[in-house]
């Protein structure tokens, strides 16, 4: 949908010709994330600087049904922040302070654009802790972390966005600000629309300011890498680690190819892989006292020992912690190197990870398609890396689809589901009959429906295309 000189000027009005961007290069650098290689320009961006800007602009193209996409650091990996019918593409890059940090009560009042690991950075220096590290943290902003309930390695001990968002100042699409919640660790008072908005991927309303539970910082932590021989038995392993009483801080799944590739990528990483070696766990502990965290690192050993594994590593200082750590979030990146590729996020019971994988390669096989897996181990959230390689352009679009569903459909039957952290978007909607009935999708529109009667904000996302 294009703007008319009309609708221009009166964002030029609200917001100030500096921050009103119709020329191609900008429609163009705004209109694609990290999602494969799509690019939809919305047909002008616009720049507030707070939740009174952002209400006047939503107020305008509400009354004049334009489409409205947020867009945040556009890292995103399902395509979240593409304005695929253009309209206005409502960038929210200058909300990015750190309002308040709350020492009293472990609390922090944070704008969308703050980068997530400027906030784990900064809260730390007063020793306080904010568990949430997507891989991208070093680019990432929380406003994209909580429209998507982003996760990462922390998730298995310490849980995923929404376990930390106590309140939302929101702009809803017919401009209105209101907070879902209240600063408080409980509160059952009426339904919870805090965490409605946790998820929601920017389809029900605009994201203006967020108030994030934090937790005393940890001093100590152990990380070690077990090589394995079979790629099932490390994803077996996981599931015997907690059954053995542990749970780690961090438990993350790295196959061989994946390996390979990320060494290849980052050529100052230097750690010596055995041949025959299929798979690494990367297993951290902490807590405040390193007597028990050795205990439980022994107790993790003698669990992993049980398996057919190479020698163990454990990381003695903290430039080799870094260096593990280092690996393990380049592998995407090392990967997106190499070849074209497709990233689904699937997530199950970690019990029944060796079949995933297992389904995941053999599905691979019969679609002729080569798949890298690596991800949270701990929480059962496997990324799998549809790898084009020599694939023909014909069979990447005709077979690649075919396959993909067959795995989303393997996942739900094993109790699982589409995504774990990088949420639905653009790219997995017309999958969403997999995992939900016709009636779970009818309640999820009525819901945005209620918030967002024109479908302004964001559309074309989440929900199955019609002729689906």
């Amino acid at each position: 949908m294009s703007i008319s000189p009309e609708i221009h000027q009166k964002l030029v009005n609200i917001l100030g010709e500096a921050y009103v961007f119709t020329d191609q290069e900008t429609r163009n650098h705004y209109g694609h994330d990290e999602t494969e290689d799509y690019v939809f320009p919305p047909s002008v961006v616009v720049k507030p600087a707070n939740a009174q800007e952002i209400s006047k602009i939503l107020q305008l193209a509400n009354e004049h049904k334009i489409p409205t996409t947020p867009i945040g650091a556009r890292t995103g990996l399902s395509g979240g922040a593409l304005s695929i019918y253009q309209g206005i593409g409502l960038s929210l890059e200058r909300l990015n302070k750190i309002i308040e940090i709350d020492e009293q009560n472990l609390q922090v009042i944070v704008e969308p654009a703050v980068i997530t690991q400027v906030l784990r950075e900064t809260v730390a220096e007063k020793g306080l802790f904010y568990p949430v590290d997507p891989s991208s943290q070093g680019s990432c902003w929380i406003g994209g972390n909580v429209a998507e309930n982003s996760g990462g390695a922390r998730a298995v001990k310490y849980g995923v966005t929404k376990d930390y968002v106590l309140n939302l100042e929101v702009v809803l699409p017919n401009g209105e600000i209101i907070w879902t919640g209240a600063n408080t660790l409980k509160n059952s008072t009426g339904y919870n629309l805090t965490q409605l908005m946790v998820g929601s991927e920017g389809t029900l309303g605009v994201i203006a300011k967020i108030v994030l539970k934090l937790l005393p910082q940890n001093q100590y932590n152990v990380l070690m890498l077990v090589p394995f021989y079979q790629a099932s038995q490390a994803c077996e392993a996981v599931s015997a680690i907690f059954r053995a009483g542990i749970v780690p801080s961090a438990l993350e799944f790295m196959e061989r190819d994946a390996i390979d590739w990320t060494l290849q990528f980052n050529d100052n990483i230097n750690i010596n892989v055995n041949d025959q070696v299929q798979a690494h766990l990367l297993i951290e502990v902490d807590g405040n006292y390193p007597e028990i965290l050795m205990q439980e690192a022994e107790k993790i050993l003698g669990v992993v020992e049980q398996f057919e594994i190479d020698e163990v590593l454990f990381a003695d200082t903290e430039d080799q912690k870094n260096t593990l750590w280092k690996m393990r979030r380049s592998v995407a990146e090392a990967v997106k190197s190499n070849s074209i590729y497709k990233e689904e996020d699937t997530v199950v019971p970690r019990y029944v990870l060796p079949e995933l994988l297992f389904g995941i390669k053999s599905i691979g096989k019969k679609y002729g398609f080569q798949s890298v897996c690596y991800g949270h181990a701990g929480d059962g959230n496997l990324h799998v890396n549809i790898i084009k390689g020599d694939m023909t352009d014909d069979n990447w679009k005709t077979e690649v689809p075919k396959g993909i569903r067959e795995i989303f459909e393997l996942t739900v039957a094993l109790k699982g589901t589409l995504s774990g952290e990088h949420g639905i978007g653009y790219v997995q909607k017309n999958f969403m009959d997999i995992a939900f009935s016709k009636t779970h999708i009818e309640l999820m529109e009525r819901i945005k429906y209620v918030f967002d009667p024109n479908n302004i904000l964001n559309p074309g996302k989440i929900f199955p295309d019609e002729n689906h």
